[in-house]
């Protein structure tokens, strides 16, 4: 049934209703929503106006929300019900073949200068998750559609879960205020579309250079300090296997970009050797291969129960390229930073910003 608000005025114990008027208002839409997202009821990062298609059409808006989804927001002007839903799914479709990297090429068009990954920190105060584009959400606005449009929308949406809806905007005047009224045609709960599947993760998520690895050096006062690790050459975790399984996972020869959390980023080196036991470690000294508990160290490196092998401190030889002291991390909004200790590093945004602040280029 067609969706209908209302606005009333209270003076005193009488009602007056406010007449809703649309003159201008579907034109003006497309520019409230660009510059306050938030008024289709989430947060959004908008990454494109009138995006051309690869078929000649141009998408009103793209916009990406926290899980780094796609939502294609069409107006639908003066279209015909076949037409605005038949566009939004077109568009989706194409949409949908997009990968990562041409997310944030439509991105750098929008905003240009201004990083997709800095962007997004900026927006959801976190980081660009590794997927993007996974799923699609299709949003088609207006100040009213005929019953032939809620009929296609609610069979797409209700009978067979493409996430497709329709929100109604209308506008009202009172006494020189002007006001705006939104609803959703199907009540907006669940629209996400399920996870894409398997096949189409390569196109969504940055490619691996297969060299690169992401290294948390979680400091602790009186366990593990960046201060050693940056003299000896090392890096380690500890004090569960969840802290050490990752980071066994280094492989020699493996180029590791160590961050301190909550701090940024603090060297650049190369792997020389496979992970073992602090107390079994060795580092080179001035050419000498010298077991690590035998150096004045900061941090002590042990834990309740490590003599047993996944409650010990495990450490991995590196040959730094470049560090700097705690003080002096590299941490810029929207840079990569995992809760394990190690990590594959594919966010090509943390690979340059490192490599630009370390001044690491070839």
């Amino acid at each position: 049934m067609a969706v209908e608000m209302g606005l009333w005025r209270a003076d005193g114990g009488r009602l007056s209703r406010i007449v809703p008027t649309s003159i201008g208002l579907e034109s003006q839409l497309e520019t409230y929503i660009e510059s306050d997202p938030s008024m289709l009821g989430e947060t959004l990062l908008i990454i494109g106006r009138q995006v051309p298609t690869a078929f000649g059409g141009f998408i009103d808006l793209l916009a990406l929300d926290e899980t780094a989804a796609v939502h294609v927001i069409e107006l639908k002007r003066d279209k015909t019900p076949r037409d605005v839903t038949a566009q939004a799914l077109d568009y989706g479709s194409w949409v949908a073949g997009l990968g990562r990297a041409q997310i944030q090429s439509i991105f750098e068009v929008y905003k240009p200068g201004v990083a997709l990954e800095q962007a997004f920190a900026e927006c959801f105060n976190e980081a660009l998750p590794e997927e993007v584009n996974s799923t699609q959400t299709f949003t088609i606005v207006a100040a009213s559609v005929d019953a032939a449009t809620e009929r296609i929308v609610r069979f797409l949406n209700e009978g067979f879960a493409v996430p497709i809806n329709v929100v109604f905007f209308r506008h009202f005047e009172d006494n020189g205020a002007k006001y705006l009224a939104r609803t959703w045609l199907v009540e907006n709960e669940g629209q996400q579309a399920p996870g894409a599947a398997p096949a189409r993760q390569t196109k969504t998520r940055e490619a691996w250079n297969g060299s690169d690895w992401y290294v948390a050096f979680g400091e602790d006062s009186g366990t593990r300090q960046w201060a050693d690790g940056q003299k000896y050459g090392f890096v380690s975790g500890g004090g569960g296997a969840w802290f050490s399984r990752t980071l066994k996972n280094l492989p020699t020869g493996a180029r590791v970009f160590v961050h301190i959390p909550k701090a940024g980023y603090v060297g650049v080196g190369t792997v020389i050797g496979e992970a073992r036991r602090f107390d079994e470690a060795l580092v080179d000294v001035d050419g000498v291969e010298t077991p690590l508990q035998s150096l004045p160290l900061v941090g002590s490196y042990r834990h309740e129960g490590d003599a047993e092998d996944e409650n010990a401190e495990w450490v991995v030889p590196v040959a730094w390229t470049k560090t700097v002291p705690r003080e002096q991390a590299v941490w810029k909004n929207g840079m990569f930073a995992n809760q394990n200790t190690a990590a594959k590093l594919r966010q090509k945004f943390t690979i340059e910003q490192v490599t630009d602040e370390f001044g690491l280029h070839d």
